[in-house]
């Protein structure tokens, strides 16, 4: 009778943990996908999915004038901080020399230090570049104080006018030119409020007359 028991408990129990199981399962299978994002384990933070940069801080292409700090991990006799392109676009390296950095983002500076490091000083140089204070753009016309500015990421026509004070009475918000740098013919566009800044841009506000 007791063995007769003992069996008729396991059965019991059996059929307990079958059933927890099933509804573990059903329950996994109720949670829904993420939208736009593919599932990650929850193995820990280095598996979650990383965003993707802005486009203009990985694109953003160096000239003169334009400071920059070159980091080496560990090393700091192979670092530098600030140093302003030259006019010719170069930067001076303690270990590299001159360094030709015009036309360059921060990501393709940063391989030829880590390049020009390997082998000769480090055996896997972990190099990184930042930029820590862009080359000025500059607005003239009916503003409060025409001049040169320190560029500002997402600058817009707006804004570049307020660091100049804001606009004068007889401003034309309508009657706004920016000449590109990049622009080879240095020809004069047609902007408005919203239109990008970028570094060496020139933005011209008009008199309204009206």
């Amino acid at each position: 009778m007791r063995f007769a028991s003992l069996r008729r408990f396991s059965a019991v129990l059996l059929l307990g943990l079958v059933s927890v199981f099933s509804t573990v399962q059903a329950q996994d299978a109720s949670v829904p996908a993420l939208d736009g994002e593919k599932a990650v384990a929850v193995a820990g933070a280095s598996d979650m999915p990383i965003p993707a940069l802005p486009a203009g801080l990985s694109t953003y292409r160096l000239s003169a004038g334009d400071v920059i700090s070159i980091r080496v991990l560990g090393e700091e006799d192979l670092s530098k901080e600030k140093i302003r392109l030259t006019d010719a676009g170069t930067v001076s390296h303690p270990a590299l020399g001159e360094i030709r950095a015009l036309g360059l983002t921060t990501g393709e500076m940063e391989k030829i230090v880590a390049d020009g490091l390997r082998g000769r000083y480090l055996v896997n140089p972990k190099v990184s570049v930042s930029i820590e204070e862009y080359r000025p753009f500059y607005i003239n016309g009916m503003v409060e104080k025409p001049g040169g500015y320190p560029y500002q990421p997402g600058l817009t026509v707006r804004k570049a006018a307020s660091l100049a004070g804001g606009f004068r009475e007889r401003a034309s918000v309508s009657k706004i030119y920016i000449i590109r740098e990049k622009d080879a013919s240095q020809r004069s566009q047609n902007a408005d409020l919203n239109t990008l800044v970028m570094p060496g841009d020139i933005v011209t506000v008009d008199e309204s007359f009206f």
